[in-house]
């Protein structure tokens, strides 16, 4: 008896009006910096009514954390949920999953980086904003702490801080700053993370 065939993947649902608000924000920002961000030019590059994003985010401070918020869902979708590790994932999972969603921000999703970089240092200069981010970015936080504890750190906190902070800089070395002409490949920054990571928990040298 022949099997039935797999039933085809749901079609993605359309966007939401807040999440084409949200996109729009960040293409401009990207494209033109804070200043080019309007509720006006939001709603022309999202092709909405005029109006509409003073409806949904009627403050600056409104826009912008419709942007932040926005930024946090993109980014958490840079990896599918089956690609992360599982609790008992040890280090050569973790250096292949870091690898995999570095390379990826550097080569699928340097606009979201430029984004990023545009809202935090905005944030410099709007503490209501400052705290709004933070607590946004946080929740990318938890899960580092948790698989650097996973894969035997003894300072999961500690290490998980050099870990963010080492990925920050690469991300923006090679998106805005000197490197931006040369992204690693994704064998280059496996081997990046292992002695990163080697450093942190001990283990054998880099293969």
């Amino acid at each position: 008896m022949t099997a039935a065939p797999a039933p085809a993947p749901a079609p993605d649902a359309p966007p939401t009006r807040a999440e084409r608000i949200g996109d729009a924000a960040l293409d401009l920002l990207v494209e033109r910096g804070m200043r080019g961000l309007t509720h006006r030019a939001v709603d022309e590059r999202a092709g909405l009514p005029q109006g509409s994003t003073s409806n949904h985010a009627r403050t600056r401070q409104a826009l912008l954390e419709t942007a932040v918020r926005r930024q946090v869902e993109r980014e958490s979708g840079v990896l599918a949920p089956h690609e992360l590790p599982g609790p008992g994932a040890g280090p050569e999972v973790l250096v292949d999953t870091l690898a995999l969603a570095l390379h990826r921000y550097l080569t699928d999703h340097r606009s979201l980086l430029v984004s990023r970089y545009e809202l935090a240092l905005e944030a410099t200069r709007r503490p209501e904003l400052r705290s709004f981010f933070d607590s946004a970015g946080a929740v990318f936080h938890g899960p580092v702490i948790a698989m650097m504890r996973a894969a035997g750190s003894p300072a999961p906190e500690r290490h998980a801080l050099s870990l963010i902070a080492w990925c920050e800089g690469l991300m923006f070395s090679c998106a805005a700053g000197s490197f931006h002409a040369a992204v690693p490949s994704r064998a280059e920054l496996r081997t990046g993370f292992d002695e990163l990571l080697r450093g942190m928990l001990g283990g054998p040298p880099p293969r």
